[in-house]
């Protein structure tokens, strides 16, 4: 059976922050809709930072999802609203675990399903920030495998 293809893709491939958004208001319900416009730039210029930035494309050729690992650490993991719960998330972690053996990440501590989905992959809590990467009071928590 065929599977999706992982390929590198550029950071300013114009469908990452419409993944994005779109992975972010099915999973953040705790950000308002201005908070997500703030985060915006944020993103946009993480994209470029990372050392490896991959997406995902489903069987029908587009692209669905994406992955930023930098060092160890994967730094953003987001998939299409409308292609959550296909697997892609899944197969995105596992491949970086595979060729670039992350070990680290944090998640949003409002956000349990991807807590539960990151440790279904061997991820632990080993810390806890009260603040987000932005200073804001979104708690993150702090994983490793």
């Amino acid at each position: 059976m065929p599977k999706p293809s992982i390929q590198p893709v550029s950071p300013d491939t114009k469908e990452l922050l419409s993944i994005w958004r779109s992975s972010v208001e099915a999973t953040h319900h705790f950000l308002t809709p201005a908070q997500v416009d703030q985060l915006v730039p944020f993103v946009r210029q993480a994209f470029s930072q990372m050392e490896q930035l991959l997406g995902i494309w489903d069987l029908q050729g587009q692209l669905s999802g994406f992955l930023g690992v930098c060092a160890d650490r994967v730094e953003m993991l987001f998939i299409d609203a409308a292609h959550r719960g296909q697997g892609l998330g899944g197969q995105l972690l596992q491949y970086a675990i595979d060729r670039f053996d992350v070990r680290h990440l944090d998640v949003n501590e409002q956000n349990p399903q991807a807590l539960g989905f990151y440790q279904r992959f061997g991820f632990q809590v080993y810390a806890r920030s009260a603040l987000d990467g932005q200073g804001n009071p979104f708690p993150l928590l702090h994983l490793e495998r």
